[in-house]
């Protein structure tokens, strides 16, 4: 991960995942590149709602596909998801919850920090930082 990466709340990127090993990467950060034209930038905690959820719209999140290093998920995992699904299962109910310190900025970019705040799973000290 480049040192400069930096996630929603302004301060340095933090890990995603590593059980599984999450990120476009796979290095356990929802950095993003060229490459990534999902912007899989969303740093959640999957819940069985939002899985099958994902499943219902053509992203199957749990059948595991060797052939990408996905394993498949299940409840409480964290992954990086892409922001545009994120919104699109918030617009149907079916949001999982964000962790705002591994959330890449450019998440920012498709879905309002208001937002993702109201979903934050991982909220600081001095929550009037959210605001």
């Amino acid at each position: 991960m480049a040192a400069r990466e930096r996630n929603v709340l302004g301060g340095d990127l933090v890990a995603c995942g590593t059980d599984p090993l999450t990120g476009f990467y796979r290095d356990g950060y929802c950095t993003t590149g060229p490459e990534d034209r999902g912007s899989h930038t969303v740093c959640v905690v999957v819940t069985a709602e939002f899985l099958a959820h994902q499943r219902s719209v053509g992203n199957d999140l749990v059948t595991p596909r060797p052939e990408w290093r996905f394993p498949g998920l299940t409840p409480g995992d964290r992954w990086c998801v892409v922001a545009a699904r994120w919104l699109q299962a918030h617009q149907d109910g079916a949001a999982a919850p964000v962790l705002l310190a591994g959330t890449h900025e450019k998440a920012l970019e498709v879905v309002p920090l208001q937002l993702l705040t109201a979903y934050a799973a991982d909220v600081p000290d001095d929550p009037s930082s959210l605001l």
